[in-house]
């Protein structure tokens, strides 16, 4: 059971939904996803937060039909856009064409929607095409809609889209730039599956059957979710301690650790912060509690942190990773209100 706050009962009805919705969804992907169950919950937080995703890993590891598989459990209509070189912005959000009306005779303008306009996109390999038509979909995915023709045209709710890249053969690519990179909630990394889950993979997609899934919660459900997350309650604590992890990768800054400086170039910004709070709110929920922890922060520290923050010469010449780095800070920030208070390193940051 989900433990009671000061939630009103409708409220509380709806977190009680929340969670219910969260533990049927991971039974239902897993009929056809093995394991992966961080990544599952962090896409789904961030579904639920109103966010949007940078799915990272080698191919192979299943992310186009996890996310196929996670729109289908939640009624959500999906689209796959397969970025290439060649793919223009008009490709994504639609073009107008000239029809001629046969009951008149007069030609008229009419919209053709692109993939754009589904609740689930799935930008496949987002770094394989140009600026122009990367920031076509940013403009989506922040502005909830598109322009063309100088006519806005809004897109559904809710809208999430979860953009992939390829770690490996970056020569020809076009690496997001930093600014559009932090428009995204998460990085989240899918790694390669354990012996017993790789096991667990050769036997299930080398047999006859073919798993189903099934529909677990309606459209407008999904909407009402979204609304109950910002309710949860947070302490000024959490907050501070949130404060305390992101201004300490602000290189320059008072209170910043001398290994921060060393290894970083550049830090994360406030909507890492919005972005942390956010988060923890939803995991809290569906980790049966209703209020925000610090645990939770610490949790989603590198989902959120890891693509906000550039590791200096120095960092990638020792094999430094930004987890690494992040592993390293949440480590040696203390989570208790007693520490914070008597830490005079951590007091300055809080304070600036």
């Amino acid at each position: 059971m989900v433990e009671v706050t000061s939630f009103a009962d409708d409220d509380l009805r709806t977190v009680e939904r929340l969670r219910d919705v969260f533990t049927k969804l991971k039974s239902e992907i897993g009929r056809v996803i093995v394991g992966q169950d961080d990544v599952i919950e962090e896409l789904f937080i961030a579904i639920i937060c109103k966010g949007h995703c940078i799915l990272e890993g080698v191919p192979g590891l299943a992310k186009t039909l996890m996310v196929s598989t996670l729109a289908r459990c939640l009624s959500l209509s999906f689209s796959r856009i397969q970025f290439t070189p060649d793919l223009m912005p008009a490709d994504i959000t639609g073009t107008e064409v000239i029809e001629e009306n046969r009951t008149t005779g007069e030609r008229e303008r009419r919209f053709l929607e692109g993939p754009i306009f589904a609740h689930a996109i799935l930008a496949d390999e987002i770094n394989r095409t140009p600026p122009k038509t990367q920031a076509a979909l940013l403009e989506a995915m922040q502005e909830r809609q598109v322009t063309v023709g100088r006519v806005r045209h809004l897109l559904a709710d809710p809208f999430f889209v979860l953009a992939t890249q390829n770690p490996i053969e970056q020569e020809g690519t076009y690496p997001l730039p930093e600014a559009q990179q932090d428009r995204f909630m998460f990085k989240v990394f899918v790694r390669y599956p354990s012996y017993q889950q790789e096991f667990d993979i050769a036997r299930r997609t080398t047999s006859a059957d073919v798993p189903t899934v099934e529909t677990i919660i309606s459209r407008d459900e999904i909407l009402d979710l979204q609304s109950i997350v910002r309710k949860v309650p947070i302490t000024d604590h959490v907050l501070r301690y949130t404060l305390a992890i992101v201004r300490q990768t602000r290189v320059g800054e008072e209170g910043v650790p001398a290994h921060v400086e060393e290894h970083l170039s550049w830090g994360a910004g406030p909507r890492a912060v919005q972005f942390l709070v956010l988060g923890a709110k939803a995991r809290a929920i569906l980790h049966g509690r209703t209020s925000a922890s610090c645990s939770d922060i610490a949790a989603l520290a590198a989902p959120v942190l890891r693509h906000r923050i550039i590791p200096s010469f120095t960092a990638d010449s020792a094999g430094i990773t930004p987890d690494k780095i992040i592993a390293r800070i949440i480590a040696e920030t203390p989570e208790r209100e007693d520490d914070l208070t008597r830490d005079q390193r951590f007091a300055a940051i809080l304070r600036s």
